[in-house]
C-alpha cells in the first residue's frame, strides 16, 4: 500500500489545497486493518476538529469516486501535531532550532539515525547539530524525520496557538 500513497497524494492535494489547507502527509500505516492517513493544516499551522471533519468528507467523496485504493481501509484526517513528521525541506527551515530525530535510509559514517537541533537547508541538505558536531544529511536519503517533544517546542507552539487566538479577536 506504502506505493499508493504518492498518487493518492497526487488525487487529493488539489482538494486539499483549495479548501485553504496544506498537505502534510499521506501514508499507508497499519498491520492488520489499512489506515490511509492524511495529515493537514492551514497555513498558519493550525487545524481544529472541524477543518478535520471537513477535509475527511471531501477525501472521502474523491476517494469514492476515482477509488485509487483496492480493499478495505479506514480514513484518517488529523494535524501533523506538536511533535509533526517533517516531511519537505520547508519543515526543516522552518524548525531550525528545534530537536528533531532523523533516520536515513544510508549511513553516515556508520551512522543512520541522528538526533539533534536542526540548523536548517542549504542545497537539498539538512544540517543538524549534536554533542557529536554538525552533519549534513541528504535530504533525498531520509527515510523518516519527526520533531521531538521538548518544553521549547511546547512552548513555541503555545505561543503561537496564542498569537492565533489574539489575531482572530481582533478580525
Amino acid at each position: 500500500m506504502a506505493n499508493l500513497a504518492t498518487p493518492v497524494q497526487a488525487l487529493i492535494e488539489p482538494t486539499v489545497e483549495a479548501m485553504g489547507f496544506n498537505l502534510v502527509r499521506v501514508a499507508f500505516t497499519g498491520d492488520v486493518e489499512t489506515v490511509l492517513q492524511i495529515m493537514a493544516e492551514r497555513p498558519d499551522g493550525s487545524m481544529t476538529i472541524d477543518d478535520c471533519a471537513d477535509l475527511s468528507r471531501a477525501i472521502s467523496a474523491i476517494l469514492d469516486v476515482e477509488d485509487p485504493i483496492p480493499g478495505e481501509y479506514n480514513l484518517e484526517v488529523s494535524s501533523p501535531g506538536i511533535d509533526r513528521p517533517l516531511v519537505r525541506p520547508k519543515d526543516f527551515e522552518r524548525f531550525a532550532g528545534f530537536e528533531a530525530r532523523i533516520v536515513l535510509q544510508s549511513h553516515i559514517e556508520g551512522q543512520r539515525k541522528f538526533r539533534g537541533h536542526l540548523i536548517g537547508v542549504t542545497d537539498d541538505t539538512v544540517r543538524l547539530a549534536n554533542d557529536q558536531g554538525e552533519f549534513a544529511l541528504a535530504f533525498g536519503d531520509i527515510a523518516n524525520a519527526k520533531l521531538i517533544l521538548t518544553d521549547e517546542l511546547i512552548d513555541a507552539h503555545l505561543a503561537a496557538e496564542a498569537a492565533r487566538a489574539e489575531q482572530a479577536q481582533q478580525d
